[in-house]
């Protein structure tokens, strides 16, 4: 039977196979439903904010802050979504640009995001930043729109390139005949510290705290989706329990509890099965995060990337190797490659953002009269970091040359 044949088969027994799902959308993180569970009064407080900008009038501006699947941007989504059908039938001037800053990366395209949803036709790149901002400006000032601006993961953007942006978005409103508001997102609130105390007042003239939910709340909210996602009666009971109790240990995240859902519906499809169960459930864990850890990998900066090799590379069947030994390796792969190697203080500063980020761990070991070392080795699975680090193109033919690091680097390049 040839390739083509197989292919085929498989696709029409899936297309005479009735699904589990019945709206799989349901259950993504960007899905907006018409009811966001105990999130009453921070949508309340909200509305009471905003509102007086869809009006014309000057209102404050609002910092959220919570950790990662507490709310806030499905709140703040889901009222000006509200608010913008509101203005429409009372005539009112409101628009509103969204820009998740993790996404966009720098301050041009956050800038150009904002814009383009005002309608803007502005290039992907080749104009300077403050062209792009003086572009939105003017346009804010000719149509006299009534417009918020939102900056989802704020921290990120000042990580990367500080807060000069910032600054110059709360400074608009001195040439705008209607104000201009600005609602930033974040979740880590010790960003506020490395702001100027002038952007900080402006940004943060009113804050609101979202607390993790506990379990019985992301159950409520998983019993919610799933009526909307899944046909009827294909859930096991325990299922949505065990998920909520399971993201509730992770912080009360409300987007890990929706993944494990859907991913789990998504194990019962691939299995043949026509009810999705506890097992499925367990089997979802393992596929997100093995999912989590090859998406950071694939995000890291490329420096970062040949570093995480050059530790592989330098420890075998989980050994550690000390940080001196993967320097040597790390040098030797940027010469392979023609990449300019980095120094050592700032190799250094690498290996400690990756063992933050939990792609690696570090242990600082005495050995007596010749000092302390430090033994570093990688914190995922070898075959995971491999996989993530494959999909570079640029690491995708050394590591074939290494094959699959077996080998120390010294003796093959």
């Amino acid at each position: 039977m040839n390739n083509e044949k197989n292919i085929e088969e498989y696709m029409d027994n899936l297309l005479s196979r009735k699904s589990i799902f019945k709206n799989k959308s349901a259950l993504n993180p960007d899905f907006i439903p018409d009811y966001l569970p105990h999130r009453d009064k921070e949508i309340r407080e909200l509305v009471e904010i905003i509102t007086p900008f869809v009006l014309g009038n000057k209102g404050s501006n609002v910092l959220l802050y919570g950790k990662t699947g507490t709310g806030k941007t499905a709140c703040v989504r889901f009222i000006l979504k509200a608010l913008s059908n509101k203005a429409k039938s009372h005539g009112f001037n409101f628009s509103f640009s969204f820009s998740n800053c993790r996404m966009d990366g720098s301050e041009y395209r956050v800038l150009v995001s904002l814009g383009s949803q005002l309608g803007l036709k502005l290039p992907f790149t080749g104009l300077a930043t403050a062209e792009v901002l003086q572009r939105i400006v003017s346009f804010l000032q000719k149509a006299e729109v009534r417009c918020i601006f939102v900056l989802d993961e704020v921290d990120c953007l000042i990580k990367s390139s500080g807060d000069d942006l910032l600054y110059e978005l709360t400074r608009i409103n001195e040439n705008l005949k209607v104000p201009l508001g600005i609602i930033t997102i974040s979740n880590d609130i010790s960003f506020k510290e490395h702001l100027d105390p002038r952007v900080l007042s402006s940004l943060s003239e009113e804050e609101l705290i979202f607390k993790p939910y506990t379990s019985s709340q992301l159950t409520d909210i998983l019993q919610s989706r799933s009526s909307l996602a899944f046909n009827e009666g294909v859930l096991d009971k325990g299922v949505i329990p065990l998920c909520a109790a399971l993201a509730a240990s992770e912080h009360g995240d409300a987007r890990r509890a929706l993944s494990l859902l859907r991913v789990a519906g998504e194990v019962a499809e691939r299995k043949g099965l026509h009810i999705v169960d506890e097992e499925c459930v367990r089997t979802a864990i393992k596929r997100i995060e093995e999912d989590q850890s090859i998406e950071l990998i694939r995000t890291l900066p490329l420096q970062s990337k040949i570093i995480l090799l050059a530790i592989l590379a330098s420890s075998k069947d989980g050994t550690k190797a000390t940080s001196g030994e993967i320097f040597s390796s790390y040098k030797n792969i940027t010469s392979f490659m023609g990449v300019e190697a980095l120094t050592y203080r700032r190799f250094s500063m690498l290996i400690n953002e990756l063992e933050i980020s939990g792609l690696i761990e570090g242990k600082v070991i005495s050995q007596g009269r010749y000092g302390r070392t430090r033994f570093i080795r990688v914190a995922s699975p070898q075959d995971l970091v491999t996989r993530g680090l494959s999909e570079d193109l640029l690491l995708h033919d050394i590591m074939d040359k290494l094959s699959l690091l077996n080998l120390p680097l010294e003796s093959n390049l």
